[in-house]
């Protein structure tokens, strides 16, 4: 049986619609559906604020003095101390004062200069230096307290205990001086103390006016 002209147009019509009502259901299908945007927190920071460039973390140094500290203390020798240190603090660096110390011939809350040399004299020793010496070249002096007057103390005949009562000498010097002059067959000059060990320019100085020879 033959179709009309208008049937077959309409099958044709209603095949297009039934197509496109299909696609447009398909299509549909694929859209990706509206929901709430994704929030993406940042990531904290591992950079800290004191690393900033230009600002600098680094503590201050404290500037650093080196003093010589002798007489009469338990550890004689050369330390290093900060700058703000105080003649007191470098006696106690040197293990602190020995039981024969006269401390109150120094003074304890004398600043430090690079350089310097700390004398503790010792209680009842004749003509006790001044605790603090500048060393040569080093700017400026303290003065301290000079014990009385004494006899003059013969390098060549003094014993022991009398060498020890010099200003600076204790034990342990007083022996050295003993051993070189029986070594050397006596001082010569007071000069010659110089050789001994421990005995420098400076300390000599302090002791020239209390030796004979």
């Amino acid at each position: 049986m033959q179709l009309e002209r208008r049937q077959i147009i309409a099958y044709i019509a209603l095949g297009v619609v039934v197509l496109a009502i299909g696609g447009r259901a398909v299509l549909g299908g694929r859209q990706t559906p509206t929901g709430t945007p994704l929030v993406l927190a940042a990531a904290p920071s591992s950079v800290s604020p004191a690393a900033s460039p230009g600002v600098s973390t680094s503590p201050a140094v404290e500037s650093r003095v080196v003093v010589y500290v002798c007489g009469a203390v338990r550890t004689p020798g050369v330390y290093e101390l900060p700058a703000s240190a105080r003649v007191g603090d470098a006696i106690e660096r040197a293990g602190g004062a020995a039981a024969k110390a006269e401390l109150a011939a120094v003074n304890l809350a004398a600043m430090l200069t690079d350089g310097q040399q700390i004398v503790v004299p010792e209680r009842g020793a004749a003509g006790a230096v001044p605790a603090v010496v500048a060393a040569a070249g080093a700017a400026g002096g303290a003065a301290g307290a000079a014990g009385a007057p004494a006899a003059i103390v013969n390098l060549n005949t003094a014993t022991l205990e009398q060498l020890d009562t010099l200003s600076g000498v204790g034990p342990s010097t007083a022996q050295k001086i003993v051993d070189y002059r029986t070594a050397n067959g006596g001082f010569k000059t007071i000069d010659e103390l110089k050789n001994v060990p421990g005995i420098g320019d400076v300390r000599f100085a302090a002791l020239k006016d209390f030796i004979s020879v």
